[in-house]
């Protein structure tokens, strides 16, 4: 029979000394608290052959292992840590916001403006926001509504005195205040010319200048009519850019004359003629269609049809039939016309002459130059002062259409009288 294994020192087999091993193994499992399979391993080779095999010590299995890996780890303290720097990152946002509605508002970079000079021209009665309009537009400040909200800050916004300034590029806020609360110097004179006036209807208005305004406009040193397709001998009606104009007292008329010719050329500059040349016309004709709106049109967004109005009559070999160019032949700008005046043979006459008058009727402005370049796109041939339009008029495409508009207005103005019945 054969003999078991040889007892070893210390009193124990190797056999118990395993399974007490693995009995501290199962204990320190258990007080972990964790929620493993255990399996019973098979006996080693040491024990086969045992007299009494011990009980199997609980082990951990691969997959409760691969399971464990899986298991998700608990929200630890990261997520205050994360709310803080998203705080933080609001409240940095919110500081670079303020720093730059600060500095955009009260621009202290910026001062008394760079760049060349600036010609600026604040008509009386102009709003802030039509002021600020203005400065934006020409480059001296660079925000119209920061320059409101600082105005209104400051308390400068009923103190904005109205004249022709020299102001610089890319003014302050603060600097364009002070030079619009100081106002123009004493010693100056604002002459305020209206758009669409003729030659004669401005004389009067430069009377505190030296010289004779009609012979002054007749022909000016180195400007030239025929540059833009004028006829020989034309005059400078039509050139004169109506505005509002500063020079100090004693200047002689032909100063205005050259602003006035200079700030035509800067304008006409902006125009695009390519629609007008496409119809043969020249930038001299452009200029008589202008005049002949600024004249017509009582309400701005009518420019455009009404000089739809003249091209489609020119296409349609109709005459113009416009009361405004016998107006300009007789100086008779404010009463009814009478029928001799009707009747004038003047080539001016756009009753009995087919076609543009020979020249212009006046000094238009901006907005009709630009509207008697690029027309509405219409089929209107005829227009009538609207009753109670305040200015506006009614349009028609047939003449029947526009006899009906005439005789509304002709029963109106019989109903009060022989006034007009275009205000209500």
């Amino acid at each position: 029979m054969s003999q078991g294994p040889p007892p070893v020192p210390g009193g124990r087999t190797p056999e118990e000394r395993e399974a007490a091993r693995r009995e501290r193994n199962a204990r320190r499992i258990a007080r972990s608290g964790a929620d493993l399979r255990v399996e019973p391993e098979p006996l080693s080779e040491r024990s086969v052959g045992a007299s009494a095999p011990t009980a199997a010590a609980p082990v951990v299995s691969d997959g409760a292992r691969r399971r464990a890996r899986r298991r998700p780890r608990a929200a630890g303290p990261s997520h205050p840590r994360r709310g803080r720097l998203l705080a933080a990152g609001i409240a940095l946002a919110f500081l670079v916001a303020a720093a730059w509605f600060a500095i955009s508002l009260f621009q202290p970079f910026k001062g008394e403006g760079e760049g060349r000079a600036i010609r600026v021209s604040i008509p009386r009665g102009a709003s802030l926001g039509g002021i600020a309009d203005i400065l934006e537009d020409n480059g001296v400040i660079s925000s119209s509504g920061f320059f409101q909200l600082r105005a209104r800050l400051s308390g400068a916004s009923e103190d904005l005195k109205p004249g022709s300034y020299e102001l610089r590029e890319d003014m302050s806020f603060s600097a364009a205040l002070d030079e619009l609360k100081k106002g123009v110097p004493p010693n100056v004179v604002i002459i305020s010319i209206p758009e669409g006036r003729s030659r004669r209807e401005v004389a009067p208005l430069v009377k505190r200048l030296d010289g004779n305004y009609m012979r002054a406009t007749r022909r000016a040193r180195g400007f030239n009519p025929r540059e833009y397709r004028a006829p020989r001998g034309a005059t400078l009606e039509g050139f004169l850019f109506p505005a509002t104009y500063e020079l100090k007292k004693g200047q002689p008329v032909k100063r205005l004359v050259r602003e006035q010719l200079a700030a035509f050329e800067r304008n006409f500059r902006k125009v695009d003629l390519k629609f007008a040349r496409t119809k043969n016309l020249t930038p001299y004709d452009v200029l008589i269609i202008a005049s002949l709106i600024d004249r017509e049109a009582a309400v701005a967004n009518e420019r455009p049809i009404i000089a739809s109005v003249i091209y489609n009559r020119l296409r349609n070999n109709i005459s113009l039939g416009i009361d405004a160019t016998v107006r300009f032949i007789t100086g008779n700008w404010t009463q009814p016309l009478r029928q001799s005046e009707l009747a004038n043979p003047s080539p001016y006459n756009t009753r009995i002459h087919q076609g543009l008058p020979p020249g212009p009727i006046g000094n238009p402005g901006l907005a009709s130059i630009k509207a008697a370049a690029h027309p509405a796109r219409t089929r209107y041939l005829f227009y009538v002062a609207a009753v109670c339009g305040n200015g506006k008029h009614r349009f028609a495409k047939t003449d029947a259409e526009f006899q009906g508009y005439v005789d509304e207005y002709n029963r109106e103005r019989d109903k009060r009288g022989g006034r007009s019945p275009t205000e209500c």
